[in-house]
């Protein structure tokens, strides 16, 4: 009985060892790796990025990331940068441009709206059609609207779709092709002097307020470039063309949530 009771006490020592020796071989290991760690953290250089806007080298950990861009501040991120890109917008850049004329005074933005296909952006969303399409890689057999459109070479600077996301296809120091046939006050060809945008939508529906929201801000942004922007519709410039941005856009709303003065809407925000 007593050598039955010595082996079961010598086998608990022997398994309370073997456990405290595999303990300290586990803590000893985890103190190697945590201490490999540190050593590593302080021996990788930061992954440097370079802001699009003003190009200054900064750590990716302080740097803003929109569209896979780079910034170092919100304001160089919501600023049109030298090249006449803004970098809150998403850009799809569109082979649909040229240059404008030397010294040309912009000062005009022509509101459209535009739908592929027409008005299907109330049953699902269509906005990547309107992008193909301004990138001329629109499928002429998606849809038989678009084997009627798919050779057409236009263009915007802008799109705001309806969730309100802003697109940008063509620089602002390049002339889109939006308006075509036109004339402002007189002055023709509109494309010359003008920025386009256009608005996701037709004209027998009400645009959305995340609409109005994101063109207030885009207002504001290009103001500060080209403060001596004037508005107009489409159906302004070109009355026996085209009827858009439509009766459904609300000049009043636009013009009290960008604050610009009415003088600036020379056609007036009677919608039309």
């Amino acid at each position: 009985m007593l050598k039955s009771l010595l082996l079961f006490a010598g086998a608990g020592l022997f398994y309370l060892w073997l456990k405290g020796k595999k303990q300290a071989k586990f803590d000893q290991e985890k103190s190697s790796d945590s201490n490999t760690n540190k050593a590593q953290a302080l021996t990788e250089p930061e992954v440097m990025v370079q802001c699009q806007y003003c190009k200054v080298h900064l750590p990716q950990t302080d740097a803003l990331i929109h569209d896979d861009r780079f910034y170092c501040s919100k304001e160089h991120l919501n600023t049109l940068d030298q090249h006449g890109w803004l970098g809150a917008a998403n850009w799809h850049v569109s082979p649909n441009k040229d240059a404008r004329p030397e010294e040309v005074n912009l000062d005009l933005l022509v509101i459209h709206h535009i739908s592929l296909p027409p008005s299907e952006f109330k049953s699902r969303s269509s906005s990547q059609h309107i992008i193909n399409f301004f990138q001329n890689t629109l499928d002429p057999n998606a849809h038989p609207y678009f084997a009627e459109i798919a050779d057409q070479k236009v263009s915007s600077h802008f799109l705001i779709t309806r969730t309100g996301e802003l697109i940008q296809f063509v620089s602002t120091k390049d002339r889109a092709w939006h308006a075509g046939a036109s004339s402002f006050m007189g002055r023709e060809r509109c494309n010359d002097f003008s920025i386009g945008v256009e608005l996701e939508g037709d004209g027998d529906s009400p645009f959305e307020e995340v609409q109005y929201s994101s063109l207030a801000k885009l207002v504001q942004k290009l103001g500060t470039a080209h403060p001596n922007l004037q508005f107009a519709g489409h159906s302004d410039i070109a009355p026996d063309r085209k009827t858009d941005p439509g009766k459904y856009f609300d000049w009043e709303k636009f013009q009290k949530e960008t604050g610009i003065s009415q003088e600036k809407i020379p056609y007036g925000v009677v919608s039309r």
